[in-house]
């Protein structure tokens, strides 16, 4: 699978583009420019990756099964290949996992599931509960690729205290009809004792130019 590297140093980045977007999405809607500052100064290095979302949760022709199965294959690519890969070129320990809508549910599905690798999650406008393309149907399948599920399953004291490591936010529009989602994930995170940012924006915010105001001031940055 193919992506794209930016930046010569600093916290790695790894990017996951919106529903049917690819790698190079961050880069052609000009989300870099946002940024210019912190990969000129060597804050941020991001990895923008590719998806295999028309294989997984947007192939409604294939069973629900197949779809996360499809998505498991995926997470294990980015676990197995794609961060050896940032720590080969970057020794930097610091990562944080970004997406904007779709991506959203990408960067914060990754994160909790992995809260040994990550340092902190940023969801611009991010699902957070997977249900609503499977029609109703239900295993264990979706429960570990579901965000709000698992977390409010889980009870391992260890996981439980890597997750309080991590910086966790979710921004999103007032009018999103996402909104919902991040809310109740942000319930559940807090029920476990995991401290999370939720970021309510005025209106729906679910564009491009208002996730290039909310990158910057998340992200976080240095001299």
């Amino acid at each position: 699978m193919e992506l794209l590297i930016f930046g010569h140093a600093g916290a790695r980045v790894l990017v996951f583009p919106t529903s049917f977007g690819r790698f190079y999405e961050w880069e052609d809607r000009g989300m870099l420019r946002c940024l210019h500052e912190h990969l000129h100064r060597g804050w941020v290095q991001l990895y923008c990756v590719d998806t295999v979302d028309q294989e997984s949760w947007y192939a409604y022709h294939r069973h629900p099964e197949e779809r996360a199965a499809r998505h498991q294959q995926y997470d294990n690519y980015l676990v197995h290949e794609v961060l050896p890969l940032t720590r080969h070129k970057n020794p930097n320990p610091f990562l944080i996992v970004v997406g904007a809508s779709f991506g959203g549910y990408h960067a914060v599905t990754f994160g909790l599931k992995h809260p040994e690798h990550t340092g902190r999650i940023i969801s611009l406008s991010g699902l957070c509960d997977i249900r609503g393309f499977v029609n109703g149907y239900y295993s264990d399948a979706i429960y570990f690729q579901n965000p709000v599920d698992f977390i409010a399953h889980e009870h391992d004291p260890w996981r439980i205290e890597q997750l309080r490591r991590i910086d966790i936010i979710l921004a999103v529009g007032r009018e999103d009809r996402l909104q919902e989602s991040n809310q109740r994930l942000s319930h559940v995170l807090w029920s476990k004792g995991i401290g999370n940012a939720l970021r309510l924006w005025d209106g729906f915010a679910h564009d491009w130019p208002v996730w290039e105001r909310m990158l910057p001031l998340y992200i976080g940055g240095h001299d």
